[in-house]
């Protein structure tokens, strides 16, 4: 009789292990995306994800072809004027309260822009967290205020958020912006 036992515990075992391999395989995403965009980012000791791309969507709101134009549309900006891009899609802060402080310590920790000229911007949002936030270089800023850039983002990236169109609202986003970066 104990070994019956025995035989239906183990048996009980074996089953709910291989259940639980199936459920996690099953959660993967079972998107196109490449793997290097897909990966989760795990909080260094300053709390920011390594820079892979231009775009680099950690909360995965956007489809492959959306991140091709965006990428396009930067790399084509940059070989134009060397100024450089980044956009940031994020869930978390990790341990920053402040959304804004962590957008600025994030474009500086990458080094968004070329260090003797200071001619970069990143646009770091959260549909999570519901906050946006473009960080310019000092030399960018010059051209780019807070203003231009507060107004930007109030009558063209926001109103597309609100609607759920993140991709429209980031591309008329970025076209704008690089409008005025003359």
């Amino acid at each position: 009789m104990k070994t019956l036992a025995k035989l239906f515990i183990l048996f009980f075992l074996a089953f709910n292990l291989s259940n639980c391999k199936t459920a996690k395989s099953e959660q993967k995403p079972s998107s196109n995306f490449p793997k290097d965009i897909i990966r989760p980012y795990a909080f260094g000791k300053n709390d920011f994800p390594e820079k892979r791309k231009e775009v680099n969507d950690f909360e995965f709101i956007f489809k492959v072809d959306e991140i091709e134009n965006l990428t396009k549309i930067i790399r084509d900006y940059e070989r134009k004027t060397t100024n450089q891009i980044a956009i940031v899609s994020i869930s978390s802060t990790g341990k920053y309260k402040d959304f804004d402080k962590y957008a600025i310590d994030l474009s500086n920790y990458w080094g968004v822009g070329q260090k003797n000229k200071d001619n970069g911007l990143t646009i770091v949002f959260s549909k999570k967290l519901r906050r946006i936030r473009i960080s310019t270089g000092n030399g960018t800023e010059k051209i780019l205020t807070d203003k231009i850039c507060k107004t930007i983002i109030d009558q063209i990236i926001i109103p597309e958020f609100k609607t759920g169109n993140y991709y429209e609202g980031i591309q008329k986003g970025l076209v704008a912006l690089i409008a005025k970066w003359k």
